[in-house]
């Protein structure tokens, strides 16, 4: 056993994400940052060096013990073997990548090392491409999100980009809200009211995993009205009843997004859409960014099953698992694991797209004071601290009631650059723990909306025949948005952007 000195201990939580590893779902979380110019490698090593080594963390390696698992640093530890020059073949364009992607993210990653890589892309359409990778047990989206904005600056070279840009002026379409304050929805942390209640229902989330797996008796006390957290009798109940109601959810509806799991996995990424354009819709619409979006992605999976031949009720309906951050993003550096997730319905038998946007628009009001994240993360606490086989057995009847992982992350909305290099794309793929085999990722850089899909090959084979139907639906959506009847419920103004919009196309 390592001395105290040689070692730092790691969250439960952490430790539940670092077991979840399976060969048909590894534990890695992938980014791609496309840049305008050739970066070389000699640089790039210089600039991981000095800008993201700095955190102690990725000089670490997960280690098992017989109480749990600890972060040990890497006594031989080379960035060479982390940084890699890759080539694509053929043509080296988008397909070329995608398939590299795909090939990595179906690759376990090297438990002996630091669990994270990066693939440099060197002639990429003219430029340069970064493949990162992270093991998910080191940090969620938000945390990497800061990593790799900590790794970038404002303007081509360093001394320029201390200076903060000027905050960009609103245009007249944008109104007082920002995009920031649109995806805060969210991601913005819960605060005190999150310290208060996981400790209100510590008690409860003791027997987190006695509960996941008999259900049946949390409902029972919830009805009963048998206090569960001695001392916080009605919070500790509406917890309970909160516990109760995600615990015994049926499982969801089998689909083609469903079934048994492969080893392969394929990635696919769409033309970003422009965020100010899906603010106009939204602020017309009386809904958020966050909501077209979302009625988007339900809109291009509805239509792809159409196309497949799939009959679909009116009432048809599948889950996704929206992480929600439950800390301070100043809190960010510090890394690890600080989320929960919560269900959202996603009503894609509706036909109609802005029927769907509005049915969207009011499950994500219902959520917003829901104790699911709390609940969620609670319970992945427990799993970590409890056997291995407990928890696997927790997570297969967790992932039965939810189809797709789906991830919002708020970027900067103006020009970054990387050694120097302007970003012009960047996307990310989150993992899929359990039986769940898909996983959609929306990311805000620079005034756009990337779109990324994760598939398991087994299930659909063809992932970017979905995601180019996210444009699609939007699409719908602004012209549908340009027929409703100027009443009450639309902004004038916002709909006279949008027309500017349409007439500009």
């Amino acid at each position: 056993m390592p001395s105290n000195s040689d070692r730092e201990s790691m969250s439960s939580v952490d430790n539940a994400w670092l077991r979840m590893d399976r060969p048909y779902n590894h534990m890695s979380i992938v980014a791609v940052i496309s840049l305008a110019d050739r970066l070389d490698l000699e640089r790039l090593k210089q600039h991981i060096e000095t800008r993201m080594l700095i955190y102690k963390r990725f000089k670490q390696r997960p280690v098992y013990h017989s109480t749990g698992a600890y972060w040990k640093t890497d006594a031989h530890f080379e960035l060479s073997s982390h940084i890699r020059r890759v080539g694509l073949p053929g043509a080296r364009g988008k397909e070329e990548l995608k398939e590299f992607v795909s090939n990595l993210v179906s690759t376990p990653m090297d438990p002996t090392k630091p669990m994270w890589d990066i693939h440099l892309v060197e002639d990429y359409r003219g430029g340069s491409t970064l493949v990162l990778r992270w093991h998910h047990c080191y940090a969620d989206g938000v945390a990497l999100i800061h990593v790799v904005l900590s790794m970038t600056d404002t303007a081509p070279d360093r001394a320029a980009a201390k200076t903060r840009p000027p905050a960009r002026k609103k245009t007249s379409h944008e109104g007082d809200e920002t995009l920031g304050d649109i995806f805060g929805h969210l991601f913005h942390p819960v605060g005190e009211a999150v310290g208060h209640a996981v400790k209100a229902g510590r008690d409860l989330l003791e027997e987190g995993v006695d509960i996941v797996l008999h259900p049946a008796e949390t409902v029972d006390y919830a009805r009963q009205g048998i206090d569960l957290v001695s001392g916080y009798a009605r919070q500790g109940l509406e917890f309970a009843a909160e516990a109760a109601r995600l615990l015994l959810l049926p499982d969801d509806p089998q689909t083609r997004f469903r079934g048994k799991l492969g080893v392969t996995k394929c990635v696919a990424w769409a033309e970003p859409l422009p965020l100010h354009e899906v603010h106009l819709v939204g602020k017309a619409l009386g809904c958020t960014i966050n909501d077209v979006l979302l009625a988007s992605v339900a809109g291009a999976l509805r239509s792809y099953m159409v196309d497949q031949g799939d009959t679909l009720d009116s009432r048809m309906e599948i889950r996704a698992a929206v992480p929600v951050n439950l800390r301070p993003l100043e809190q960010a550096k510090n890394l690890g694991n600080v989320f929960g997730m919560v269900l959202l319905t996603l009503p894609i038998g509706i036909e109609n797209p802005l029927e769907r946007l509005y049915e969207v628009h009011r499950r994500m009001e219902e959520l917003k004071g829901s104790y699911q994240a709390i609940l969620t993360f609670g319970l992945l606490e427990i799993m970590g601290l409890g056997p291995k086989v407990t928890q696997a057995q927790a997570m297969r009847l967790l992932s039965k009631k939810a189809t797709a992982v789906m991830t919002n992350v708020p970027g900067p909305q103006h020009p970054l650059y990387f050694c120097g290099c302007q970003i012009t794309e960047m996307m990310f793929w989150v993992p899929q723990a359990g039986q769940v085999g898909m996983g959609v990722s929306i990311l805000s850089y620079n005034d756009r909306a990337h779109f990324g899909l994760i598939t398991d090959q087994k299930l659909v084979k063809d992932p970017e025949a979905i995601v180019e139907r996210f444009n699609q639906e939007f699409e719908k959506l602004l012209l549908l948005t340009m027929m409703e009847p100027w009443d009450k419920r639309l902004d004038a103004v916002a709909m006279e952007a949008a027309i500017q919009v349409l007439e500009a196309r």
